[in-house]
């Protein structure tokens, strides 16, 4: 077996300087998590545009499917009371 097939793969997530979330920007192979900090590091981070990067093995992560999306969302459209269009704004009240 080659290294790919026995080490997990990671999913590596980024936050750079001027934002404030971690964006996804790639994936990797490592036998463990501090290889696969540091492995990384050295390759999405070469011009030091991050401040923060998360590794999270791929096996762990739990997603819904874009194919059930409308199942899936379908819920949410008939709570009403989760968008305030029926309230009433008083008068002098600029930022809402």
């Amino acid at each position: 077996m080659t290294a790919r097939e026995e080490w997990p793969l990671w999913e590596v997530f980024v936050r750079s300087k001027r934002g404030l979330s971690h964006n996804h920007v790639g994936s990797l192979h490592a036998p463990d998590a501090q290889m696969a900090l540091r492995n990384a590091r050295d390759l999405y981070t070469r011009r030091m545009e991050g401040v923060s990067i998360w590794v999270v093995r791929s096996d762990h992560i739990v997603a819904s499917s874009p194919d059930e999306k409308d199942p899936f969302f379908e819920p949410a459209a008939d709570k009403a009371y989760r968008h305030p269009t029926f309230y009433d704004i008083p008068e002098g009240v600029r930022h809402l």
